[in-house]
């Protein structure tokens, strides 16, 4: 049996009653009939998730197919379809290399373009959806392709119907749509753009915003270095939780609260963690908080799953005692619960 610790960025979790690697279409639809109702977990680059130390019941399908197809058109843009196995920041890179500009600032992100659907991947003002035209998947329930177009998703922050009818749709291939271009759109995140050297609502060099993006986040330890145990994360644990404007106004002045469309407000678990006594370099057994960000939960030696959920978990409770706010977890977990 595989050990899945060995497929994960965290480094943790334990066995899968059977594990399957597939890189082509008809071999990821044939392992997931052949699964039939039983469980099955689909991984990619396993950068999002924490599996419990007792592992797996199932049939893990890891996925890898990577293949491009791209259409091109010099006023229109380009058109690419990739494969869900495609690992994102390659792909992120490739496109930067081929004159396309638009997904730079998403520039780093751990995991595969498959997962960029499901969590609608964002960071520094701008998310995948945005870019995202079409999703083609394997829906398990009706055994047969569908195809969603961008607003079929059902996107929202860090969610979409990959995510709500989980289990449902295996991703296949994702089509995107990008521009042609050597400069971004006007930079919207402040600290982004004073890392630019610019103003917020000025533009950038693509190729200088993606540098630049990079270094961010692994000042942040979000890129994952084998050699940096505090790198050994799955990215950001918590999302910014999204609160009712009642909820927002009873948190200190200078808390971020960034407006949404809905009337509701949008405000930083990093900040409500670290205000609710959560700091850099907290440990539990093998697990700390990242001395590099708070969101950040690593395997700094020798972690469980175990240990990496109780601290998770203690954070959640310093912050609903203190603020009264539930931090969900961005990151997937297989086995485990937390509040």
């Amino acid at each position: 049996m595989a050990e899945l610790s060995n497929y994960t960025s965290l480094r943790v979790g334990g066995s899968a009653r059977k594990f399957i690697e597939v890189s082509t279409e008809s071999e990821i639809i044939s392992a997931i009939e052949s699964a039939g109702d039983k469980p099955i977990l689909i991984m990619g680059a396993g950068t999002n998730m924490l599996v419990s130390d007792a592992g797996f019941d199932g049939t893990v399908i890891r996925i890898s197919n990577n293949n491009l197809e791209s259409e091109i058109d010099a006023c229109s843009g380009a058109t690419l379809k990739i494969g869900a196995g495609e690992n994102w920041d390659h792909f992120v890179a490739t496109t930067i290399s081929r004159g396309f500009a638009g997904l730079e600032t998403l520039s780093g992100i751990p995991g595969t373009v498959g997962a960029a659907p499901i969590q609608n991947i964002g960071a520094y003002g701008h998310e995948a959806s945005e870019f995202i035209t079409r999703v083609r998947t394997y829906d398990r329930k009706e055994k047969k392709l569908t195809t969603f177009t961008s607003s079929e998703c059902g996107f929202s922050y860090r969610s979409s119907r990959f995510k709500t009818e989980k289990d449902r749709y295996v991703i296949l291939d994702v089509s995107f749509q990008l521009r042609i271009g050597e400069e971004t759109t006007p930079i919207i995140y402040a600290e982004l753009a004073e890392a630019l050297g610019i103003k917020v609502g000025e533009k950038a060099p693509v190729v200088k915003t993606r540098k630049v993006t990079l270094e961010l986040r692994s000042k942040k330890g979000m890129l994952l270095n084998p050699a940096d145990r505090d790198s050994w994360s799955a990215g950001s644990f918590f999302t910014n939780p999204i609160v009712d404007a009642e909820i927002a106004a009873q948190l200190p002045a200078d808390a971020p609260r960034w407006p949404q469309a809905d009337g509701r407000i949008k405000t930083s678990a990093a900040w409500l963690m670290e205000n609710a006594g959560v700091h850099k370099g907290d440990s539990i057994q093998g697990a700390r908080i990242s001395t590099k960000h708070v969101l950040a939960l690593t395997n700094a030696g020798n972690a469980t799953a175990a240990d990496i959920a109780t601290l998770a978990r203690n954070a959640q409770i310093k912050v609903k005692e203190v603020f009264g706010i539930t931090l969900e977890p961005e990151v997937n977990l297989i086995g485990l619960n937390l509040l």
